[in-house]
């Protein structure tokens, strides 16, 4: 009984830890960093050609000082959020065939969260600029407000939370672990 025991605890640790080298770990990581940076490009490039356009709509010429101020402000945010995004190209085209990925990786984690701090900020100015003009200035108020706290909750509460969440004790029935030392798949297959 001991043995069985033993076993389903080898096939939990490997299929929650991966057979990987550190540089295999450090690729896998850079691949998934740039695909959230991809996303978030994306998204903060149309935020910024939204911004771009507003000041050629013919009621662009009504807005007031406050206004133009949170305009301009998202305009700035618009324009380093994307410079943030950026930046892991730049450190990349410096650092390749450096060996040090290591760094690039943690300067990608870091632009990843900036990024996504900058895009939370943008979410808020422009629905509240948007809110400005539409609606009025208390009602831009309460949709910023409502806003930033859905971006904290989303942003923040929910991966903390989601952190917290123990991983189930049982292994999904339909993994298994093999042990196949000329199999290059990390020794898992699936029935």
């Amino acid at each position: 009984m001991p043995s069985e025991t033993t076993d389903r605890s080898a096939e939990r640790y490997a299929l929650r830890h991966r057979r990987e080298t550190y540089a295999e770990k450090l690729d896998r990581n850079w691949a998934e960093i740039l695909q959230e940076l991809r996303i978030l490009q994306t998204g903060l490039q149309l935020v910024a050609g939204f911004l771009l356009t507003l000041p050629f709509q013919s009621r662009f010429t009504v807005l007031d000082d406050y206004s133009r101020t949170v305009y301009l402000s998202m305009v700035a945010t618009s324009a380093v959020a994307l410079l943030v995004v950026l930046t892991p190209l730049s450190v990349h085209r410096w650092l390749f065939r450096k060996q040090v990925k290591d760094r690039l990786v943690a300067s990608g984690a870091w632009a990843a969260k900036v990024a996504l701090g900058l895009a939370a900020v943008l979410i808020v100015g422009t629905s509240a600029l948007i809110f400005d003009v539409v609606l009025g200035r208390w009602q831009s108020w309460v949709a910023g407000g409502c806003l930033g706290v859905l971006c904290i909750v989303m942003f923040l509460a929910v991966p903390a939370a989601i952190t917290r969440i123990p991983e189930p004790a049982e292994l999904p029935e339909t993994e298994a672990v093999t042990e196949d030392p000329g199999a290059t798949g990390h020794g898992r297959t699936a029935p």
